[in-house]
């Protein structure tokens, strides 16, 4: 810790940090992990690793008096030619529990995708400073919640008075993992993620394994579950292996079993809820891959369609209403033998009543206003009286 005027400088060490399971120390600072290393090692898909390094749900959490912040960062996003360029990620800025202040960086590095040639370009650019002023007067614990959708480096933290770590709050674990809705696309900001919601309305702390385009059941995702501490667990499951069209039925069953038994073997009694895809009526019954829209990229949006034929069902292709009917069959059949797991059915976070009003954007991410009643119903259906992640007083 320096001091600089009237600035302290604090380097941003992991003590800080709460929702990665594991940092990097880089040239500029240090980078957030949602996938412990062995995970990234085994790993050779260039989204889940953009994924993972997506510090959705992360946050630097410490105690201190200051009224103004800053916090220095390199930022890395996406880009997609032909399509309008999306807006700065958000830092949320929260005091005692209430968001307080939301601002972005400014540079940073920019990875061009062409979706039509599945080509990228990456383009350098220098770091930023976000700045929250002023804050209340007094002791507060602070919280940033770090970007969803942009990869985060973050190189200092200046204040002007002193930061410690914040005090443990005493709050349950709720470990979840899912594709890129559970990821936070197209929300707001990252406190306008449907887990933050329902993580903040079930009082909870939340430890976010949604992974963009990469809720696959890969082996090694399965080890970080188990081996990451929780006193809940909710596992999304079906839309990223319809919409990459990943396996067939054969392969479906076996393999969410071998998911489920690995979780289990580092978590055999706490409570798991599986939870199936919510409605997406491109893939309701109509098999992968998804793609984007080309007609709709020339006219500069983005939208996506299904590619796949509802006849090859026959042949076992995946469909989410096969998802959702296999999914509820295992779960079934594990709790005779498990009774700490549950099934949720995502339509009943976003069904046809919901899609008539809140259509899904892009035909396949939901809004802002989307995600919070998605984050709404799961912190009922799930946290409340009558839920499996009910709290035991």
């Amino acid at each position: 810790m320096t001091t600089e005027h009237d600035w302290i400088t604090t380097t941003v060490t992991a003590d800080l940090l709460r929702g990665a399971l594991d940092t990097e120390r880089t040239e500029q600072g240090l980078l957030p992990h949602r996938l412990p290393a062995r995970a990234r090692a085994q790993n050779t898909d260039g989204q889940l690793a953009m994924a993972e390094s997506h510090p959705s749900g992360v946050r630097l959490v410490f105690r201190t008096r200051a009224t103004r912040v800053e916090l220095d960062a390199l930022r890395t996003r996406r880009s997609y030619v032909g399509v309008p360029e999306r807006p700065a990620g958000v830092y949320d800025l929260l005091v005692d529990g209430r968001l307080a202040a939301q601002g972005s960086v400014d540079g940073g590095n920019v990875v061009v995708v062409d979706m039509t040639t599945g080509t990228d370009e990456h383009r350098p650019g220098p770091a930023g400073t976000v700045r929250f002023d002023p804050l209340p007067e007094g002791d507060k614990d602070v919280e940033i919640w770090l970007p969803h959708n942009e990869t985060t480096e973050l190189i200092a933290l200046r204040t002007d008075a002193p930061v410690e770590p914040a005090r443990d709050p005493g709050r349950k674990v709720w470990l979840h993992h899912g594709s890129s809705i559970s990821h936070g696309s197209d929300a707001a900001s990252p406190t306008g993620i449907w887990p933050a919601t329902a993580a903040t309305l079930g009082d909870v702390e939340l430890v976010n394994l949604g992974l963009a385009g990469s809720a696959l059941l890969d082996p090694f995702t399965a080890r970080a579950l188990r081996d990451t501490p929780a006193d809940f667990i909710s596992l999304k499951i079906g839309i990223n292996l319809v919409n990459l069209d990943l396996m067939r039925s054969r392969a479906f069953g076996p393999a969410v079993h071998g998911f489920l038994d690995t979780v289990r073997e580092g978590h055999p009694t706490t409570p798991l809820l599986v939870v199936s895809p919510i409605l997406c009526p491109i893939h309701e019954d109509t098999p992968g891959p998804c793609a984007p829209d080309v007609e709709g990229l020339r006219e500069g949006r983005l939208r996506f369609v299904a590619m796949g034929d509802p006849a090859e069902r026959a042949s076992g292709k995946l469909t989410l209403n096969v998802i959702r009917d296999e999914l509820s069959r295992i779960v079934r059949e594990r709790a005779a033998d498990d009774p700490h797991l549950h099934y949720l059915d995502g339509r009943e976070l976003y069904g046809e009543a919901d899609f008539a009003e809140l259509p899904l954007p892009d035909d396949l991410h939901p809004d802002a206003t989307t995600h919070r009643r998605i984050g709404e119903r799961f912190a009922k259906l799930a946290f409340g009286d009558d839920g499996p992640f009910a709290r035991v007083v």
